[in-house]
């Protein structure tokens, strides 16, 4: 953590959380990762907890009950949720939900508000976001084949989805499907809300990730929609704008998630030191005094230093100039610090060595799933591309 970005606001607020992380999250640990009916109890027992310490809503407006931080500052407290997979669901800012809160704040209606918005950042209920086609590469996401056919006052949904992350258990979805077949490729689709109850909407199945299928909110489901109706007002904001829309949601998105890719080498980092500290290799000889382990660490140091201050600085330019000003860093970040994660990851299961296999720590855990971490909201290529396309553009002129 760097003092840099640190607002007086934030200071007394990131000691809370760092002590409840500490004593009341971390323990948890010992029963992760276990079907998520098991752990699911103890997590609601500390988001009561957290309500009474009045740390809940730390990325919520004030309109929400939320603390109404910046993104840099919520930025620096996600990190810190992020050392351990429970964090972000136990302050209830974790995906696909926060990004949804942000999504309907912004442009749901009122009615949208009173349904979906307030339960959701109460932590009464949970959603997923439908976006992601098997038929179709992700990483354009203007081929969709999944349609909404407005008849009379309702759209009837049909399609395909898959990698709906926290389906299994959510309240609703919000669903990226065509309503505008006419129209240029980027103005063709919408997002409309999906209650998960509506007759048509069918989980196949939770997807296996390398071996782990996962329950409730550590799940990704292949979803079906068949003939599926909804209201004409679950649509969120106009018909046509659902790439306008994803756009919105996607900027402070990766914020989240590179912060939370900073909290997770941070912890790999603290666990391959103590790991390497103690783990002897002959009498007196730890792999702490081998060459290319210090070698490690210290890289691994310089590394998560800088992706954190690149995040950073990225949050903060949006914070004073928006999203679209910052596309370059973001794109930027995007790939920059997973590559940086999951290289802190591989370092620190290596020093582990069996142990690291195992999930007897986290290191497993993590390694499976955050190498999509390269793909999801926009695979590394495609990032790459549009940075160099944005540099060529700066020696056109």
């Amino acid at each position: 953590m760097t003092d840099l970005f640190l607002t007086p606001r934030l200071k007394p607020i990131l000691e809370q959380v760092q002590k409840f992380m500490r004593e009341e999250i971390l323990p948890l640990e010992q029963n992760f990762p276990h079907d998520w009916a098991n752990i699911a109890p103890a997590l609601e027992a500390k988001r009561t907890k957290i309500r009474a310490l009045g740390l809940w809503g730390l990325h919520l407006p004030a309109t929400l009950g939320g603390m109404g931080l910046s993104l840099t500052e919520f930025g620096q407290l996600s990190e810190v949720l992020a050392t351990s997979p429970l964090g972000h669901y136990a302050f209830c800012a974790q995906a696909p939900d926060i990004g949804n809160t942000e999504l309907l704040h912004q442009f749901g209606t009122e009615y949208q508000h009173h349904t979906f918005l307030q339960p959701l950042a109460a932590g009464k209920i949970r959603s997923c976001f439908a976006m992601t086609e098997p038929e179709f590469a992700g990483s354009n996401p203007t081929n969709l084949a999944t349609s909404a056919v407005l008849e009379g006052e309702e759209y009837v949904i049909n399609g395909h989805k898959w990698y709906t992350s926290s389906a299994d258990g959510a309240s609703f979805a919000i669903v990226m499907a065509v309503t505008n077949p006419e129209n240029a490729p980027h103005a063709r689709a919408s997002m409309l809300i999906v209650p998960t109850d509506t007759a048509g909407f069918r989980i196949v199945r939770n997807i296996s990730v390398m071996g782990e299928a996962g329950t409730g909110w550590l799940s990704h489901a292949e979803v079906m929609f068949e003939n599926c109706r909804v209201p004409q007002t679950h649509l969120i904001g106009e018909a046509g704008k659902g790439f306008n829309l994803a756009q919105h949601r996607l900027g402070p998105g990766r914020i989240h998630h590179c912060m939370r890719w900073v909290g997770i080498a941070e912890r790999a980092l603290d666990m391959m030191i103590r790991y390497a500290m103690k783990r002897e290799l002959n009498k007196g000889e730890t792999l702490a005094q081998q060459q290319v382990i210090q070698h490690w660490i210290a890289e691994s140091r310089a590394n998560i230093n800088a992706a954190r201050l690149m995040v950073l600085d990225t949050a903060r330019r949006i914070d004073a100039q928006g999203a679209a000003s910052a596309r370059s860093e973001i794109s930027a970040i995007k790939f920059f610090v997973p590559k940086i994660m999951l290289e802190v990851l591989d370092r620190a299961l290596q020093v582990h060595g069996g142990l690291g296999m195992s999930d007897d720590t986290l290191l497993a855990y993590w390694y499976r799933h955050e190498r999509a971490s390269r793909i999801y909201d926009g695979a590394d290529e495609v990032h790459k591309t549009a940075l160099a396309k944005q540099i060529f553009k700066g020696y056109e002129k």
